[in-house]
């Protein structure tokens, strides 16, 4: 039987079983109020009517809604089809409630479901696969989550976009959730990558602040203090949650680039023995009355974690020491005549933009030699202005994504 079919009858049945208990609770000296004797206005009957269609779905009994939601989340491994799991909570609040208690995250099931998944790491023992699209004429870079675009055809599910804009003395990617809404004060608004007039070093800009305590204690208590100062919409804050730098090459010496990632975000003991990364859980940055960030005393928006050049102080951890990613050095083939990595098989054609990304750990740090050899990040060219994704724990698709986004800006000092 379809889904839809089911859920309707089971809706017919919740209706029927709860109108036959309100006529026994009624009785005989019930009377029905009348339509034409009714006060109220034409928009509280709209409400009243709302609340009754909203009551259809939230009245199920939790065993049965429950149940329903775990066979819909177990069926759905994949996209299309994950939308139905998208489409439960979207029915009313206790739907939405008890899906969002199944749905794991990516680290624990490897799925991505909702928007805030591509905002948490990936899972630990298998890479998530994606593709990167780019579109020269309106310089934009869309992530698809899928192996490739031959094998995904229409059935690609686009996780995040971002737009090209060249300026003065630096280049910045804005990261959105749709191909077409690159506007930072838009909810669709994720962050941005910024680069330096070189293009040799990058800031990872996101639009939440980190998963941080301090951080968040003081960003709620300055909250409270200017509550009255909310406007109707105001732009979202950017909070620097990585650097990507570079190697010059002076000598204009023939190899690939060299790059490593500071993630201030991620502590190195995520990697180590039973460690956690940081999860995000929702949404800090819209536009509601808990989470929606703030004007200061003279009206102005506060610039958290950012110093007066525009180029962000990391907000460091203090409890341990930043994640630093390193490319991996690929070996010269001699018989190929060029740099070779083992990407299996998920890169085909030779390009300097490839790489493969793994953990710098210093010896005195508890991480084991396998964990140093896991390729966390891998990125490289597949077709015409088509490049393959792969990333897993400890980073996220929206940190993935803003990481290759640095290799597409030119670098002529670093080739």
């Amino acid at each position: 039987m379809p889904l839809k079919t089911f859920i309707r009858e089971v809706g017919n049945m919740s209706k029927k079983s709860s109108e036959r208990k309100d006529k026994l609770r009624r009785g005989r000296a019930y009377i029905a109020p009348e339509a034409a004797s009714s006060s109220s206005s034409s928009s509280s009957a709209g409400f009243s009517t709302a609340s009754i269609e909203q009551g259809k779905w939230a009245n199920l009994p939790p065993e049965l809604l429950l149940d329903i939601i775990q066979r819909v989340e177990a069926r759905e491994t994949c996209w299309p089809g994950r939308r139905d799991v998208v489409a439960c909570a979207s029915v009313c609040r206790s739907w939405r409630e008890i899906t969002k208690e199944i749905v794991k995250t990516p680290e624990q099931c490897g799925f991505l479901t909702f928007p805030i998944s591509l905002k948490q790491p990936g899972p630990r023992d298998y890479p998530i696969q994606c593709f990167i699209r780019r579109e020269r004429a309106t310089s934009t870079y869309r992530l698809y989550m899928g192996l490739s675009p031959a094998l995904s055809g229409d059935l690609s599910k686009l996780l995040l976009a971002a737009k090209k804009i060249r300026r003065a003395t630096s280049t910045e990617f804005v990261i959105s959730l749709v191909g077409d809404d690159f506007s930072r004060s838009s909810n669709n608004y994720l962050g941005k990558l910024r680069s330096n007039f070189l293009g040799t070093k990058f800031n990872i800009f996101d639009s939440q602040p980190p998963d941080d305590s301090t951080v968040k204690s003081s960003f709620q208590s300055h909250r409270r203090t200017h509550l009255k100062q909310v406007p109707a919409r105001v732009p979202t804050n950017n909070y620097n949650i990585a650097n990507i730098s570079y190697e010059l090459n002076v000598l204009r010496t023939r190899g690939p680039r060299r790059m490593q990632c500071t993630m201030h975000s991620i502590p190195i003991s995520a990697i180590e023995e039973g460690g956690i990364a940081p999860t995000p859980l929702a949404f800090t940055n819209c536009l509601d009355e808990d989470s929606s960030p703030l004007l200061d005393s003279e009206g102005k928006r506060p610039r958290v974690g950012l110093n007066s050049t525009g180029y962000g102080k990391p907000l460091k951890s203090e409890q341990s020491a930043p994640l630093v990613l390193k490319n991996k050095a690929p070996r010269w083939h001699e018989q190929l005549q060029c740099w070779c990595l083992n990407f299996k098989g998920r890169v085909t054609v030779a390009s300097v933009k490839n790489f493969q990304l793994v953990a710098a750990v210093e010896p005195s740090e508890n991480v084991t030699v396998a964990e140093q050899e896991k390729v966390i990040l891998q990125f490289g060219k597949i077709g015409k202005d088509i490049f393959t994704m792969d990333y897993r724990y400890p980073l996220s698709a929206f940190q993935a994504f803003a990481i290759c986004l640095s290799s597409f800006d030119t670098k002529p000092v670093c080739e």
